[in-house]
This record gives C-alpha cells, structure tokens and sequence, in this order.
C-alpha cells in the first residue's frame, strides 16, 4: 500500500489547477475515431517508460476508466502501470478532481456552505481489522453541532464498513442527495454512500477487481477520501502508510480544502489508517493560516492509556455497532474510547472547534460523558428527512 518515491520527488512542485475536460482536449476528428482501449494502451506504454500523466492525459485515463466500452484487461494494465511508477501528487489531483466532477453533487445551499463542513475517513486497506473509530468520531463530532458528511461505503477490506456499522445502528445510509442535505442541515450529520454519487465507478469495479486478484493495488486504494460529493472545507483522512501522509495532504490542498490533517498510526508492527494510541503517529497538516506541517509526533501530553493492537480488535457489523454503543454511553473507559478520543480531538481540531490535541481531548470527553453524543445518535436513528 506504499507510494512509490516518484510521489516525493515531485511533492514541492505546485499542483495545477487546470483540469480540462475530455471535450475540450479532443478536436473533432479525434472524438469521432476516440476509443478508451486505444488511448489507454498509449498511456500505458508511457507509464512503462516512467513518464507521469499530464492533466490533460489524466483527464483522458479517467473519461477511458470510466467509459463501459472499454476492457477491462486494458484498464486494469493501466491501473497497474501507474501504480507501479508511482502516482505522483498531480496525478492524484487530477484523478481526483475529474471522477469529482463526475459525481452526483448535493446541493446543499449558502448556510452551510459559509460555514464549516467535515469529513473523517480513512481509506482502509491497514489489514489491520480495528473497531469503527473514524465512524464513532464522526458521531460525537456531530454531536458539537458541526456538520459532518461522512462519505463511505461497505467494508471492502475489514468485517464492517461505515455504511455496514451506521446500518446496525439504525442510521439512514441511502439517502437521496436532497435528503442527505436536509439531514447535515437539521442535524449535523449526514452518510453520503459512495455508490449513490458516484455511478461511474461500477465501469471500473472489474479491473480493480482484477488487479486485487493479482494482489495489485491501485490508485483508487487512496481516492476515497477524496472524493467526497459534499466537498468538504475541513478533512481528516487516515492512510495505512506513513510516507502517504504528506502527499494525500498536499492533494487535499491543492483540491481547495481549508484544513487538513493527514495522519498514520504505528501499532506494533504495523500501521493504522487513524491516529493511534499504541504507539507514534506521522502527521501531515495545513490550514490557510498556517504554513505545511509533517512530522512523528508521540502526543506524550494527553493521557493515553497502555494498549495494544488487540485491545482495540473490531468484529463484524453488529459487534462493533454494540461497541459505538458503550462507547457513546460511556460505559467503554478503556483503549477503545482512547482511540476515539484521540482522533476526535484531531477533528475538533481541523474542525477550528478546538485549539489543541488537549483541548479537543477535553471536549470529546465531555461530550460523551454528557450524553450529547448518544443523544446524536438517538436522533439520527429516530428521525429521516423528507
């Protein structure tokens, strides 16, 4: 699941902002003989040669990918041979931005719009089988009356998605864009389930099946998160590599985020797609305000609990759904509600609701203990929007 170096050779350049779509790249001509095998084979062959994609060339993989004439062979050899170049951060961005533009966007009106909107998602793939904690986080950071769309899907590489632990919980996961608005308005929280707004990814599924079949990963291990249709002003993202951190933050700026925390967590041999409290975390982050920022940090000042991997151990959806249960009751005092404590200071933080890790360990606290991240929970299975 590690980028290549090409990624860090080319993190200082600035990432550009101009992503043209396929029509205005193709003349005439070209539109009418265009074939996505075709063009997807020429990239490929230039991939092999280690030579990046252009915006424009990105902008022509992802109308190929996304296009159903096209083979699936072709476009998981594609897949496969960006991968093993290495995606670079603009390819990142550029990938991103044109399956962004593809997808089914919520309008979501001026109110929300001027104010805060936050997402909290890893991209899994850590193989590491933990409980729900971005999802849990996601909750009790709702609970504080900031919006929260949660973008996600079923469990693809563990026992229980977002999606699969909001379902056994009585969350409303498939809401129509007009009511997934409705429900960040009212309520501060809202699950937008990826396959709803994003249609073109089933024209893709297959050779991303083929490549995980071959045990090759692919630049849509870490696009999830980029991807939300909400568009976020304010990110956390957990990837399950250290050395991703910096990149994927630095795609989350160049895509118009305004706070950002891209984080990694070491776990005994291991490493976590969240912040973790069994050992030291890398940490990339920015705000408008504030230079780039990447390093280890071991958060020595809060005060963590001894843990291991083990003790922070998920099951399938209704284990972990009971679990988000104690957690938000405040009958879970041990490692588990140290991990969503920790990862929701690092959002209240990004969320510019807190001012240190200590500050919005403080108010995680207090907002469990004070019943108002149940209460969150309590209304969201009680209430759907019309």
């Amino acid at each position: 699941m590690e980028m290549s170096k090409t990624v860090h050779e080319h993190r200082r350049r600035a990432v550009p902002h101009l992503f043209l779509p396929l029509e205005s790249i193709l003349d005439a001509q070209a539109k009418r003989s265009y074939m996505p095998g075709s063009v997807l084979t020429g990239l490929t062959q230039q991939l092999r040669q280690s030579v990046s994609l252009s915006p424009e060339q990105a902008a022509v993989a992802v109308a190929a990918l996304t296009d159903e004439r096209g083979s699936v062979e072709v476009k998981a050899e594609f897949l496969t041979a960006l991968a093993l170049k290495g995606e670079t951060v603009e390819e990142i961005a550029s990938f991103a931005t044109q399956l962004r533009n593809r997808s089914i966007q919520p309008e979501l009106g001026p109110e929300l719009r001027q104010g805060e909107i936050l997402d909290v998602c890893g991209t899994g793939g850590d193989g590491l089988n933990t409980f729900n904690i971005s999802t849990t986080v996601a909750l009790v950071v709702a609970s504080a009356g900031i919006p929260v769309a949660k973008h996600g899907n079923r469990a693809i590489t563990s026992q229980s998605g977002s999606a699969d632990v909001l379902e056994s919980l009585g969350v409303p996961i498939d809401l129509s864009p007009e009511q997934a608005a409705q429900s960040l308005r009212d309520y501060h929280f809202a699950f937008f389930y990826a396959p709803r707004y994003h249609p073109c990814f089933r024209h893709i599924a297959p050779a991303r099946k083929l490549c995980a079949e071959r045990g090759q990963r692919t630049i849509f291990n870490f696009l999830g998160p980029l991807l939300n249709p909400a568009r976020p002003t304010a990110q956390l993202v957990g990837v399950p590599s250290p050395r991703l951190c910096e990149p994927i933050g630095r795609v989350l700026q160049a895509l118009g985020v305004q706070r950002g925390m891209v984080v990694c967590g070491q776990a005994d041999s291991g490493w976590l797609d969240e912040l973790s409290v069994v050992g030291k975390n890398m940490i990339a982050e920015f705000c408008q305000e504030r230079a780039f920022s990447v390093g280890l940090s071991s958060l020595d000042e809060l005060p963590l609990q001894p843990a291991t991997l083990l003790d922070l151990a998920g099951g399938d959806r209704k284990s972990n759904a009971q679990g988000v249960l104690r957690l938000l009751d405040s009958q879970e005092r041990g490692p588990k509600r140290d991990a969503v404590l920790l990862n929701a200071a690092a959002a209240l933080l990004v969320a510019g609701r807190a001012g240190s890790f200590q500050e919005g360990w403080a108010l995680a606290g207090e907002l469990i203990d004070s019943g108002k991240a149940s209460a969150k929970l309590e209304q969201l299975t009680r209430t759907h929007p019309h």
